[in-house]
């Protein structure tokens, strides 16, 4: 990580208090509240429109708020502007690089960007991008595009890695690859903030994690904490050709949260032998029947489901 003698260590890395940020009549982000501390990985997950790009955007220093606070590594944009940039790896959705030069080429450019960093060589390992240092960009995988967008972010050394969709679109080994790149950054000490569409890499990557939706979050904390926070432990999906309303769906025994995904219905719980038995009587009294029944682990998407009404993929 770059040195950071001339600038205060303790507190978190990223710290916003009632960040405000509005588009004509429309508010991105209304009164957001945020600490991501040093040395871990924080998700930011919503849906599309639920203002993670414009809260990105203002704590890169891209976009100015309209109201609030916003301090990165204790320092603040308004007064120190250039000595953040040298600290920070931006990894956009999608990176722009030039076709024409190749994998080193490249790297040897966004390092010369910065006073102090890592090596080309160190950064052509990291992404185990060797085989492809004399390659075109323009000859390049989607996966090893976004390999090389990683490495042109950790050219600088940076203390804090803002990383935006960085495995959308890859196949699932080049997933697992930019994982370790992201591990083996946070093993050294570093800090990353993360936005994905993929809760398996959220769970894996993130130590913490915030839902926002409407400019504003829903609910935070470790992904252990976030399942907690639904009830129970289980989550027991069914369909069937009659409808039940949500408040006879929780008068059965052990339901403590309905939901409802697509013609299926969820029921949350900690003791799912207690439920189904009276949940197929209740079918069988209403004249209906079971068209589909099973029953799984808790997970985040069903956190990000019962918070936004909406799965993440469907974004």
């Amino acid at each position: 990580m770059a040195d950071s003698d001339s600038t205060r260590t303790d507190g978190p890395a990223i710290r916003c208090r009632a960040l405000h940020k509005r588009f004509g009549d429309t508010v991105a982000v209304r009164a957001l509240d945020l600490e991501v501390r040093r040395g871990e990985c924080f998700g930011l997950l919503g849906p599309n429109g639920a203002g993670k790009t414009t809260t990105i955007e203002i704590l890169e220093g891209l976009q100015e708020a309209d109201g609030g606070e916003v301090e990165v590594l204790g320092l603040t944009w308004r007064r120190d502007g250039d000595r953040l940039r040298a600290r920070l790896g931006v990894q956009l959705q999608e990176t722009e690089l030039a076709d024409r030069l190749t994998v080193e080429e490249t790297l040897r450019l966004f390092r010369s960007f910065y006073p102090r960093g890592r090596t080309v060589e160190s950064l052509i390992d990291v992404v185990q991008l060797e085989e492809k240092r004399d390659t075109h960009v323009r000859d390049l995988s989607g996966g090893q595009r976004q390999r090389l967008s990683v490495a042109c972010a950790l050219a600088g050394d940076p203390d804090i890695l803002f990383l935006d969709e960085p495995t959308t679109g890859l196949d699932p080994q080049s997933r697992r690859q930019l994982w370790d790149v992201v591990e083996e950054f946070k093993a050294a000490g570093g800090t990353v903030l993360l936005t994905t569409h993929f809760m398996d890499e959220a769970e894996k990557l993130s130590d913490r994690i915030a839902i926002l939706d409407h400019g504003e979050i829903l609910v935070q904390g470790t992904p252990l904490e976030l399942i907690r926070s639904l009830g129970g432990e289980h989550v027991i999906e069914f369909a069937s050709n009659i409808e039940f309303p949500d408040d006879v769906l929780h008068a059965l025994p052990a339901v403590t949260e309905v939901r409802t995904r697509g013609e299926s219905r969820l029921l949350t719980t900690g003791e799912p032998h207690r439920v189904i038995p009276p949940l197929l009587e209740l079918i069988e009294r209403g004249g209906g029947a079971l068209t589909a029944l099973n029953t799984h682990h808790a997970t985040l998407d069903d956190v990000f489901l019962a918070r936004t009404g909406r799965a993440l993929r469907d974004e």
